[in-house]
């Protein structure tokens, strides 16, 4: 195990090492012109614009600036080692002002911003000796005006210095907060492959005018803050170096102090400093690390085999890792004949088609858990009565049991060779052991849950899943799926699994809760309802409906891949596979889908989903982890068409369910 990690870090740091330090190289080799371009600005006179122009020239020559350089430099690079620890490709979405409130104490994210805070006040200070004049040095000499004949001249705390060391610490905490709300460290992969420099160069201009706007938010919620608290840090400073306050100037955590419109450019202009430097960092990280990947598909070299896209899909590599793997396999798919030939092709000896079961067999498990998921965010959904199904809508058949039907192990390994094992619904593999629960659940009882029930061979009639579920990796209905009558009779256990299920439920049922257990669930029920009508404890504890489906949903680009690269290597298998091997599995694949698309559809038939996709505005933050559960059931219902139109009747002679037989022919149709 300590080999296959060892393996993994360094295929890690093969394939990001490299991003990393080119995205600091770059940001380095930029800093410079955003050190001119705050230059130029900080010494604004546009009365006298030759002279402006040419202190502006000369300022960049000396030796404070290029010092405040290399201090830069230094701070780009802490930067981006924490933008390179912190990201994630899928995003963490607190479904409760409680859950965002841990995650802002979380020790990580306490470290986060402390850095970011100490980083911002690096900046300020870089920003303030750059900038001259009153704002340059932190203790400056004065007099008092006591006696100004024989005054000694003594040394007094620089207001506005200190003023612009707290203004960047306040706007880098701010940074790192936002960082965390916002979840800037979500690593968007483009839809459209473009070149690094076009995705830089379309950015570039709205990270400009962002970090405009939020410095200037930053900058009025400093001046709050510091108008409130701001007499705290200079009382401390000026007592702990033994500096005078001038009286002779206006303090500035006054409302006349505050309103000095050149303290508050120069702020302002600190803070868009400090902005660009630390976004050009951020984005140039994420264009480097969402770059595609070519992953081989055979290995030319004996070494090269735990780097092959097989392998790396049925491993458990790092999650961006598995996202490239995934996204290489969609652009293979679509775009690379020559690479397709190889995922069809046969091994040698042996004649087995490895590569293209390994794919499948990972593409099928990624859309098998996300149905599974989304069955138990339905079902309780519907424990917690906001997602009841209304009675005319369950289609209860004569013929279908109580209980749901388990398929036989020996059938299963038989069938290996047409459905891989590794590629079979989760929900299915949870049926095949229904009596294993975890102990002390009374299952069957009125405390459990519907998931609980379901998972062990109970189905409750409240569930939207009672009756009216016509998939066939959730309830079986007789025979499997493509199995003849002459597999049943050499099986013979299909239907063994009625009494023993039966005896099952009978035994749980006649299992009484205790007294005490019934009076504690009874009393956590009487706290839940005293809590729920604080108006402040549910402000926190509430959850948000939206922002738990999001949560749901929230992996879902590597399932919306796995989709079109699936979809469209059975698509191009029709006139490019020579041996067959897609066809083996092409019921699998198909059941699949078709049983995904039936529970996406019911997710969006729940009263609390929204049905249509929310309008997103341009803006330098992404948030299409918001839509992507849209995006899903477009990819779906596009991979069900895609193949559909290239194999038309063909797929009458596909060995399906029914139920799936008429969905296919609406498809066929193009009625769906």
């Amino acid at each position: 195990m300590e080999a296959g990690a060892g393996r993994q870090r360094a295929l890690l740091r093969q394939v990001l090492g490299w991003r990393v330090a080119a995205a600091v190289a770059w940001s380095v080799l930029l800093l410079p012109v955003c050190t001119a371009a705050f230059v130029v600005l900080s010494g604004l006179d546009p009365f006298h614009p030759v002279r402006w122009i040419s202190n502006s020239f000369n300022d960049l020559y000396t030796s404070y600036v290029i010092f405040c350089i290399l201090l830069m430099s230094v701070v780009i690079l802490v930067i981006s080692i924490f933008n390179a620890e912190f990201y994630a490709v899928v995003p963490s979405i607190p479904c409760s002002r409680l859950a965002l409130i841990g995650k802002i104490i979380h020790p990580q994210q306490v470290i986060h911003s402390v850095v970011h805070a100490v980083m911002g006040m690096l900046v300020a200070w870089c920003a303030a000796v750059m900038t001259k004049g009153k704002f340059q040095f932190l203790a400056v000499p004065c007099t008092p005006s006591e006696s100004l004949d024989d005054a000694v001249p003594q040394m007094c705390l620089n207001e506005y210095h200190l003023f612009f060391l707290l203004s960047g610490a306040f706007m880098g905490y701010s940074y790192s907060l936002l960082y965390l709300i916002n979840n800037m460290n979500y690593l968007p992969f483009p839809i459209i492959q473009q070149y690094k420099y076009l995705r830089f160069r379309r950015s570039l201009p709205l990270l400009v005018k962002h970090s405009c706007v939020e410095s200037l938010y930053f900058v009025r919620n400093f001046c709050v803050a510091y108008y409130f608290f701001g007499y705290i840090p200079k009382v401390w400073i000026s007592t702990t170096m033994d500096l005078h306050i001038d009286s002779k100037l206006h303090p500035l955590d006054t409302l006349t102090g505050l309103l000095d419109l050149s303290l508050v450019y120069h702020a302002w202009l600190c803070g868009v400093f400090l902005l660009i430097t630390w976004y050009i960092a951020w984005l140039l990280f994420k264009i480097y690390a969402t770059e595609t990947h070519h992953f081989p598909v055979q290995p030319t070299f004996a070494e090269e085999t735990d780097q092959c896209l097989p392998k790396i899909l049925n491993s458990n590599p790092p999650l961006i890792i598995k996202f490239l793997a995934l996204q290489d396999l969609m652009l293979l798919s679509q775009y690379s004949p020559v690479r397709r030939q190889e995922v069809f092709s046969l091994s040698q000896p042996g004649g087995h088609p490895h590569n293209w079961t390994a794919i499948s067999r990972e593409c099928l498990s990624l859309l098998s858990d996300l149905t599974q998921r989304l069955i138990t965010q339905q079902d309780a959904a519907a424990a917690n009565g906001r997602a009841k199904q209304p009675a005319g809508e369950l289609k209860v058949s004569p013929q279908t049991p109580r209980a749901v039907v388990t398929e036989d192990m020996s059938s299963q390994s038989q069938k290996s060779n047409i459905v891989p094992r590794a590629s079979m619904s989760s929900l299915v593999k949870s049926s095949l052991m229904p009596l294993k629960t975890s102990p002390g659940s009374d299952v069957g009882s009125p405390f459990s849950s519907p998931a609980l029930n379901c998972k062990t061979g109970i189905l409750d009639v409240n569930s939207p899943w009672h009756g009216s579920v016509q998939s066939p990796h959730v309830m079986r209905r007789g025979p499997k799926l493509w199995t003849s009558g002459s597999d049943l009779q050499m099986n013979g256990s299909h239907h063994e699994s009625f009494p023993v299920l039966s005896a099952a439920r009978v035994g749980s049922e006649a299992v009484q809760p205790s007294f005490i257990y019934t009076w504690l669930q009874n009393k956590q029920e009487q706290i839940k309802n005293f809590l729920s009508k604080r108006v402040l404890i549910m402000y926190f504890f509430s959850k948000h409906p939206e922002a738990s489906i999001q949560a749901v949903f929230s992996d879902a680009q590597m399932h919306i891949w796995a989709l079109e690269g699936l979809s469209h290597l059975v698509a191009a298998s029709f006139t490019e596979d020579q041996f067959g091997v897609v066809q083996t599995t092409l019921p699998a694949i198909l059941n699949t889908l078709l049983t995904l698309q039936e529970v996406v559809d019911r997710h969006f038939k729940l009263p609390h989903v929204s049905s249509k996709p929310p309008r997103i505005s341009g803006s330098l933050v992404d948030t299409s982890y918001k839509t992507l559960r849209f995006a899903l059931r477009a990819s779906l219902k596009t991979a069900l068409y895609r193949i559909t139109t290239v194999f038309g009747e063909h797929l009458n002679a596909v060995q399906v369910s029914t139920e799936h037989k008429k969905r296919l022919q609406q498809f066929l149709e193009y009625k769906e």
